[in-house]
């Protein structure tokens, strides 16, 4: 929040001033209170192998009370540029499963690709819809510390497979809402809330022609996996249903779930489970 001299910056000074007025153990009761509800909802991811915590350890999604104020003309710019970077990417992965310029223009190691576990040789000559490989991508944003308080963004990696977060940012925004409501009114801030909407918007716009109310499902490895809370809001949020592995199965090349009240068609299944646990050939 400061700049080089101690100096808060421009887009920081009024949450700054209201801060100063906040008395510590208020604030201190508020991080308790937010901690107490994320503990009642579940809000929660495991850590595997942390040799301090234990195997299979849950923890409380990060909650941090001085939020990360972005000006909006950083963020117009900032998401024309991942548009921009979220195609590219799709045009690689294109290329690599197709004619393969780029590696044999020499602009990637041909061994970087082919030799990488990640590379699904099965996947050569397939032809996706709309060329799109990855509809939901999560990009880790950094930015760089100057002297005066500026810096640009940069990317650190980019999430194509399956990619988790979106839940407990949005967890995180309705519990600022719900524990500091004068800050929004203080500020013109963005909503994050529309996103489960906009998602299930993008994934129906994925069905095969001929569905005019398509049936979307989520799914998940199991209650088990780190990212299962996020799985389930997500499903919950969209109103469609969270499904394992052996809840579908293939019949006439068409993908169906089990209900109670006999097999139901899916259209489009947003798929929650990594490369890895997943069968190339079928």
């Amino acid at each position: 929040m400061h700049a080089a001299g101690d100096a808060v910056r421009e887009h920081y000074r009024d949450y700054a001033q209201w801060l100063a007025r906040q008395p510590a153990d208020l604030m201190r009761d508020r991080r308790n209170e937010a901690e107490l509800i994320f503990r009642r909802v579940g809000i929660t991811f495991a850590v595997y192998g942390d040799k301090d915590a234990g195997e299979g350890t849950e923890r409380l999604i990060p909650f941090d009370q001085i939020p990360r104020v972005i000006p909006s003309h950083e963020w117009r710019e900032m998401e024309k540029g991942l548009a921009q970077r979220v195609t590219a990417l799709n045009r690689f992965i294109h290329d690599v499963y197709h004619d393969q310029e780029i590696l044999k223009a020499g602009v990637v190691p041909r061994e970087q690709v082919v030799d990488n576990a990640q590379f699904r040789p099965e996947m050569m000559g397939v032809d996706v819809p709309g060329d799109v490989y990855s509809h939901i991508s999560g990009v880790d944003i950094v930015r760089a510390a100057n002297a005066d308080g500026s810096g640009s963004y940069y990317v650190l990696e980019d999430n194509l497979r399956v990619p988790s977060g979106v839940s407990y940012m949005l967890e995180n925004r309705k519990m600022m809402m719900r524990l500091f409501p004068e800050l929004f009114s203080m500020h013109a801030v963005a909503p994050v809330a529309h996103y489960p909407d906009l998602l299930l918007e993008t994934l129906r716009s994925l069905a095969p022609g001929g569905s005019n109310d398509p049936t979307v499902v989520v799914l998940t490895p199991g209650m088990y996996n780190s990212a299962y809370f996020e799985h389930a809001f997500l499903a919950q949020q969209m109103g469609v249903e969270l499904v394992e592995g052996q809840d579908l199965f293939v019949r006439d090349e068409f993908v169906y779930m089990r209900t109670t009240q006999g097999p139901k068609r899916v259209d489009v299944i947003y798929r929650r489970l990594d490369d890895d646990f997943m069968d190339p050939a079928t």
